[in-house]
């Protein structure tokens, strides 16, 4: 069965734990294991505080959107925001790459996205935000067994 939900907040550094337990409510009738939950949870809190400091940076208007779909096994999490955009999407990409070394940012964020998740699509605009689109396939949860 095919179940959806759709989240905005704004863009404070304060939502990002509501965030991660409100994705995690909604999955949790998926019945994932205990590293699935935590690996989703991880994901959410990398890519909302990427869109709150990188995105909006001081801009406390800004808004972030997240859309997720539960389809069967798979779960499809998008987080968005309307803010700076990436300049060079593979730059960002790259192990300890950060725009904001003067708030000690690990610049890990898209490696921890990629290696806790089946599918990673990062599309962004300058100027016109950045949306990134994760895929993770669950282990056969009890809620599919026969």
């Amino acid at each position: 069965m095919r179940n959806e939900m759709n989240l905005q907040f704004s863009a404070l550094s304060q939502n990002e734990s509501f965030a991660r337990v409100t994705v995690a409510a909604f999955i949790a009738q998926l019945d994932p294991t205990v590293d699935e939950m935590t690996e989703i949870k991880t994901v959410v809190s990398e890519a909302v505080t990427n869109s709150i400091i990188h995105g909006y940076g001081e801009d406390p208007t800004g808004i972030v959107y997240i859309h997720l779909v539960l389809d069967g096994e798979r779960i499809i999490l998008e987080i968005e925001d309307k803010g700076m955009g990436i300049k060079n999407i593979e730059e960002a990409k790259q192990p300890l790459f950060t725009t904001k070394p003067e708030m000690e940012r690990s610049g890990m964020g898209f490696t921890i996205m990629e290696n806790f998740m089946d599918e990673m699509e990062i599309e962004s605009h300058p100027g016109a935000g950045t949306k990134v689109r994760l895929i993770k396939h669950l282990a056969k949860s009890k809620a599919f067994a026969n």
